[in-house]
């Protein structure tokens, strides 16, 4: 059975769980230049959005992913996507106060891409505050896991000024968005930062 998280809401954007009918949006959303997503995978085009959201979908029944689509609220249009993934789930023994959870232990956030007009916008920063909230809050994980390519310095700054603690390099972990074989920079979050990483994001999201 799928995670339902239903539609996380915040002040600039609102994240809805990805279907299909966010084909054309997120088709629309990805016309951009090439270089701008150098370190990203994303849909080019209506049946590479179509692919996209079907393998995501297929995660999610089999509850190791909860994708969405990024919304502008002030006019609905879609500026991009992101998900969680990887949700991990720990066996706790018979008799533990976690035997039995129905949410995840940990996850990672990651697959977030913008339009081009969306990149270096508070959308980022708002999206993230949502889906942590949801994981730190609501899922009551002990950690989330951020990854991204070693390249990708401008990630990298993003997730260190938000409280993401460098755990260290993967080697060859991943295909890269150009078909190598991709280092990652592992960062995590645990409930124990997240108060801290909060306020940075509600206070970077606001402008202060």
């Amino acid at each position: 059975m799928k995670i339902e998280t239903g539609v996380l809401t915040g002040k600039s954007i609102r994240l809805e769980p990805l279907s299909r009918r966010h084909v054309d949006g997120l088709a629309a959303a990805s016309a951009g230049e090439k270089d701008l997503y150098q370190w990203s995978p994303i849909p080019r085009g209506k049946e590479e959005a179509e692919t996209y959201i079907e393998t995501a979908l297929a995660w999610q029944q089999d509850r190791t992913a909860v994708p969405y689509a990024t919304v502008r609220m002030e006019d609905g249009v879609v500026i991009g996507s992101t998900r969680f993934f990887n949700l991990d789930w720990w066996a706790w023994p018979a008799g533990h106060a976690q035997h039995g959870r129905t949410t995840p232990d940990g996850c990672e956030i990651g697959y977030t891409w913008f339009a081009p007009w969306a990149i270096r916008t508070a959308a980022n920063t708002e999206a993230k505050l949502l889906m942590l909230t949801l994981a730190f809050e609501t899922w009551k994980v002990f950690r989330v896991c951020l990854h991204t390519d070693v390249r990708n310095t401008r990630s990298r700054a993003a997730i260190e000024r938000i409280g993401g603690k460098l755990e260290g390099i993967l080697r060859a972990h991943r295909l890269a968005a150009d078909l190598t074989p991709r280092d990652s920079a592992r960062y995590s979050i645990t409930a124990e930062e997240w108060p801290d990483v909060k306020d940075r994001l509600t206070r970077k999201r606001d402008g202060d």
